[in-house]
């Protein structure tokens, strides 16, 4: 099993302590989030591990385009693929904390389809024309990976058309892996691509504490925060939700928060959905809890886990204790 994190790039020592983690607990692979409403610029931060890890491979967890162009997203990849030579990824999503803090809007499909395209094409050296703009990176020699982030049906078939890997937000429960992995399956079926053209990566939360109460009582200030996009306000049934769920869930999505904190922890327990958001999409707890829950999400057909420990109560700590405890015995 590969398995990764990312993280909200606080400051530089965080990015720094998290880079050198990396490799030396051998994570596959260390992702930054682009969220400038709540953390550093991501190019700078990804600049910055990119510099530090020699091993892992280093991306771009994920970024959007709306808040920034797509063709300078491809170039800015290609420059950090020369840093690390061969092992950066870009990760290219909707939209959320990263576009709703900045009072912007999010991508549909069909835009990150075209947009997937357009930097794929660019990334292979060769002109490509977006919204009837054309753009040429001659001196691109080897293309980078370029995923696609979605939890919803339309961007999940997207990725499997047209992206080299999909971040799957949509929960870590066999019947959630389940639903999510066919409709990737799909895209890439109606591509007539070979189905390990395209890496299937699955996200959840982590946190891993010593005192797994800590974890837990921490935990769900994340947990609002995927929910808020993984399962939306339309379609709850399709989306996996028991129907008792359905109202506080849809109240969860008009109270929580794309800044995170307290009040959403307290949101979380005040509708009691901290239960069934932490099995769905969460490893939390002790390090023997969290190898308990990671080793269920591999039975249930998880076959890569991608973390973030963006609000973890000790992100460095939890990448510790996992990376010792938890990542070997996923392994064998």
């Amino acid at each position: 099993m590969d398995v990764g994190f990312f993280f909200w790039p606080y400051n530089p020592s965080l990015v720094e302590n998290l880079a050198d983690r990396a490799d030396r607990y051998g994570y596959d692979m260390i992702g930054i989030a682009d969220t400038p409403g709540n953390a550093m610029d991501p190019w700078v931060s990804v600049t910055l591990a990119a510099g530090l890890v020699k091993k892992a491979r280093v991306a771009l967890c994920v970024t959007n385009l709306v808040t920034r162009d797509a063709a300078v997203s491809a170039a800015a990849i290609a420059s950090i693929d020369r840093i690390i030579e061969g092992r950066a990824v870009l990760g290219i999503g909707a939209g959320h904390s990263g576009t709703r803090n900045l009072g912007r809007g999010k991508s549909t499909a069909k835009e990150l389809s075209d947009g997937v395209t357009f930097i794929k094409t660019l990334l292979q050296g060769k002109p490509a024309t977006l919204n009837e703009a054309t753009a040429h990176l001659p001196w691109v020699k080897k293309p980078s990976k370029v995923f696609l982030a979605a939890s919803h049906p339309l961007g999940l078939a997207a990725a499997g058309r047209t992206s080299d890997g999909v971040f799957v937000n949509f929960g870590l429960g066999k019947d959630n892996i389940a639903q999510s992995e066919a409709i990737v399956a799909k895209g890439i079926l109606e591509a007539s691509r070979p189905a390990d053209d395209v890496e299937i990566w699955q996200i959840g939360a982590l946190d891993c504490a010593t005192d797994g109460d800590v974890a837990r009582d921490k935990v769900g200030a994340m947990l609002a925060f995927l929910a808020g996009y993984v399962i939306g306000d339309k379609n709850l049934e399709s989306r996996g939700v028991p129907k008792p769920l359905h109202e506080p869930l849809l109240e969860l999505r008009r109270r929580y928060s794309t800044r995170p904190g307290d009040a959403d922890i307290r949101l979380v327990r005040e509708l009691g959905l901290f239960d069934y958001l932490s099995r769905r999409l969460a490893i939390c707890g002790t390090p023997e809890e969290c190898l308990k829950q990671a080793l269920a999400a591999k039975e249930a057909g998880a076959k890569r886990l991608m973390l973030t420990v963006s609000l973890a109560s000790d992100p460095v700590r939890t990448v510790e204790l996992f990376g010792e405890h938890v990542l070997p015995k996923l392994r064998n």
